[in-house]
């Protein structure tokens, strides 16, 4: 680890050297921290209502900053989710609709290889106003599998930058040991040709290597006086699940409960540092959510329907906590925000407006709500929200077989559902049925009909898949080729 923290501050010296007139401007500039969890369910925080873990940091950072119940990410499943967080817009428009897998497969379901880098970023926007700009966890946004010739990270904006193995670029990469194993297996060992340098780590302790690059990034950019943007993307409670040997669990739900609390514990010292360094606590807005709702039998979604790769609100709505003591009102420390209706895009125009940067002309899908994220309304989006499913899940997984609606739009308290071509409406109140049991199209055909048009109309703007027209499964058209896992990992 300090061969590779070496090299990335070598990498990074020049990056960080600025006049210091910055230093009187990073004042109106606060630090922003961006903590976005791979796969986590709505209710599997214990300050969300979890009985069968614990996350106390995470716990203690909602009852210092605001928790927010209706807040949904922009696709139920990671690679456009974290698109729509990386640029403020639907994924669709940069075919992003579903994970980036290997060529051949994002070919055949008419996805990109990697996000174009033309396209705007959130990072870049900040690093152009002087932000030191760190991006450290999962990518999944270019260079996975045999998909070996995508841009670096640093091409969407990042100063430094330390990936998994959906990544290209340095990286930490995952052993696994259990009960009874002489020596630690490694898993997706063949992402070693998408970049370096390379160290090998404890699958339960990924988590603290990534924060254990972060705070340093942090001290080396308030030394140089510039305020910092960091995004901190752990894929602990992703599929295959590896707790440490004491708490290795046989079952699904108990390897999951397991490395969900040791990434709790991993994050209490980014939040420790955050919390005694009073130039940081006073100048920091710190974010956490999760990228899509759970794989089923593993996290929870709460009282909602669904999990990941559908559209109900078990795979869109995400847990949002935030964080800033010197930049909310001390009155609202602990509150519940049931109200705000918002999605991940549009944290990227709030972001910029909290850090008080212009977004040069790049056109969001998201809105600017950050006196939301502030504390100071509970104001919600005023535009529709629109969902298209992943080309590959007309059902969620084989062992899964209903089928699903393929395209979703949520508006105030009523949410749609339908197929392609608009058939098989489905319409819930949220306001009084938020667990989405009891259909109301028929009763509502005027709503059904509005509401189909927009969603129709919004549908037909974005680029199309090339699944079928109707959305039966995309073969996967054999095995992978390249980085894979050698433990069976899941689709990520």
């Amino acid at each position: 680890m300090k061969k590779l923290s070496c090299l990335l501050v070598l990498g990074l010296a020049s990056a960080l050297v600025v006049p210091a007139c910055l230093a009187k401007e990073k004042q109106m500039h606060p630090n922003i921290v961006m903590v976005f969890i791979d796969d986590m369910g709505w209710g599997d925080f214990s300050c969300f209502g979890n009985r069968e873990a614990k996350t106390p940091n995470i716990d203690r950072i909602a009852a210092e900053g605001i928790r927010f119940e209706d807040f949904h990410v922009n696709s139920p499943i990671c690679s456009p989710s974290r698109c729509a967080l990386t640029t403020g817009q639907y994924p669709q428009r940069w075919r992003i609709s579903s994970y980036l897998d290997n060529r051949a497969q994002n070919e055949r379901r008419g996805v990109a290889q990697w996000l174009d880098p033309k396209a705007p970023t959130l990072a870049r926007m900040l690093k152009q106003a002087g932000y030191a700009t760190g991006h450290f966890g999962k990518w999944h946004l270019g260079g996975q599998r045999d998909v070996d010739d995508a841009p670096p990270i640093s091409a969407y904006g990042f100063d430094e930058s330390l990936t998994n193995f959906e990544g290209m670029g340095p990286k930490l990469l995952p052993m696994t040991r259990k009960p009874g194993d002489k020596e630690p297996g490694r898993i997706w060992e063949d992402a070693e040709r998408l970049g370096g340098p390379v160290v090998w780590m404890q699958r339960s302790e990924i988590t603290g290597g990534f924060v254990n690059a972060a705070i340093p990034f942090m001290k080396r950019a308030e030394a140089a006086g510039r305020p910092f943007y960091i995004n901190l993307w752990p894929d602990d409670v992703h599929g295959p699940w590896w707790p440490t040997v004491e708490k290795w669990a046989e079952d699904k739900r108990g390897k999951y409960l397991a490395v969900l609390e040791a990434m709790d514990r991993q994050f209490g010292r980014l939040f420790d540092h955050l919390r005694s360094t009073p130039e940081l606590r006073d100048n920091t807005l710190l974010l956490i959510c999760s990228d899509n709702g759970p794989e089923p039998g593993a996290g929870s979604a709460g009282p909602f329907r669904g999990s990941k790769t559908t559209l109900y609100e078990g795979g869109t709505r995400s847990p949002l906590i935030v964080w800033g003591p010197g930049l909310m009102d001390p009155a609202k420390a602990g509150v519940v925000n049931k109200s705000s209706v918002f999605a991940a895009f549009d944290l990227v125009p709030s972001l910029l407006a909290v850090a008080g940067v212009e977004a040069g002309g790049a056109a969001m899908d998201g809105e600017n709500l950050a006196p939301v994220l502030l504390g100071k309304s509970e104001a919600s989006r005023r535009a529709p929200i629109f969902w298209r499913r992943p080309p590959d899940r007309k059902t969620a997984s084989p062992s899964l077989p209903e089928r699903l609606p393929d395209l979703a739009m949520r508006e105030g308290s009523w949410k749609l559902l339908c197929d392609y071509d608009g058939t098989k409406p489905q319409l819930y109140d949220l306001s009084k049925d938020r667990a989405e049991t009891s259909n109301v199209a028929l009763e509502n055909a005027g709503v059904v009909e509005r509401m189909t048009r927009a969603l129709l109309a919004w549908h037909q703007s974005m680029p199309p898949d090339n699944g079928p027209e109707l959305g039966e499964e995309v073969p996967k058209g054999g095995a992978k080729k390249g980085a894979r896992s050698k433990a069976g990992a899941a689709s990520r």
